[in-house]
């Protein structure tokens, strides 16, 4: 890992030297989308909203007894705390959780190299063992490094953004507090580290606001005489008209969240009420894991009769 961290170094002061690209960099985060959701496909993207565009062509093939059985095993894991109900926020969680499976799996690949002494947890000395060993072994390589994603200036960002993931402060990160870290983004008490971090990115001037030539020269790096795309001026457009909300010439980090955080429609709000109205045979706004099953075909429901060999697979890892 400290090659890596070498090579990461390089690349970063190569990207310094050759500058931006002219493509039009893009710094809003949006919440995915769980499917198209057509009225005459309504349970396909139920199964998609549940279990995930894989896993649900997996159950698509399973008999009705096969697909409850695996439904039973995931209605377990959702009661959170195992009273016997799933609730409705309980049931947004989980499908949450599957909308950001790609997140909780590149977590799953990398963390074995930042785990060092295999303790299912991850140390802040660890990761800066990981990350940064060779510029803690050869600072003087890095005195003239000037761009501002060297090493010398992401140490002391990093270490403040993995104390923000560090819920209980022990500086050891678990799984989640780990997946916070490296996706702040996909939790709501990281969301101010990522209005931060983007501020410090595009504020040149220090002032702690980010202006319209700012906002502009993070997206495009203008060549001196050269004319500026179309798209740039409906970026300055877009600047006056909606960035700058106050009108006073500059973003502060209130407008800076709206921008990059916007409050999309709650995908998964709307799923989990929509299954548990659904559902919810007895009217108490709870699910029991027999009102489930027993509506098992608008959760993971079968839409085949033919099935083979994959259908051995394990995937109980939902």
């Amino acid at each position: 890992m400290e090659v890596w961290s070498f090579v990461y170094f390089i690349l970063m002061c190569t990207w310094t030297v050759f500058g931006k690209p002219t493509v039009k960099k893009d710094r809003v985060h949006h919440e995915p989308e769980l499917s198209k959701h057509e009225d005459n496909q309504s349970h396909q993207y139920d199964h998609e909203a549940f279990l995930g565009k894989e896993e649900a062509t997996t159950f698509d093939q399973l008999t009705p007894e096969e697909s409850k059985e695996r439904l039973g095993k995931i209605v377990d894991r959702i009661d959170g705390d195992n009273d016997g109900y799933i609730t409705t926020t309980e049931l947004k969680a989980w499908i949450k959780r599957v909308q950001k499976r790609y997140v909780y799996e590149n977590v799953a690949k990398v963390w074995s190299d930042y785990d060092l002494n295999k303790n299912n947890q991850i140390s802040w000395d660890e990761y800066k063992q990981a990350t940064y060993g060779y510029y803690l072994a050869n600072p003087e390589e890095f005195e003239d490094a000037t761009d501002q994603f060297s090493f010398k200036k992401m140490l002391p960002r990093d270490e403040r953004r993995f104390k923000a993931a560090d819920l209980d402060g022990d500086l050891e990160a678990s799984r989640e507090e780990f997946t916070a870290f490296l996706h702040p983004e996909e939790f709501e008490h990281m969301k101010d580290i990522v209005v931060l971090e983007t501020l410090e990115d595009i504020d040149k001037n220090g002032d702690g606001f980010v202006d319209e030539d700012e906002y502009i020269a993070d997206m495009f790096a203008h060549e001196e005489g050269g004319p500026e795309p179309d798209w740039v001026g409906t970026e300055r457009d877009q600047f006056s008209d909606f960035r700058d909300l106050n009108k006073d010439g500059k973003m502060d980090r209130e407008e800076i969240r709206r921008w990059i955080l916007p409050q999309d429609y709650d995908h998964a709000q709307a799923e989990a009420r929509h299954l548990v109205y659904e559902s919810d045979v007895d009217k108490d706004q709870m699910l029991t894991k027999e009102e489930v099953l027993d509506n098992w075909n608008m959760f993971v429901g079968s839409q085949a009769t033919n099935y083979g060999e994959d259908l051995t697979k394990d995937h109980d890892e939902l």
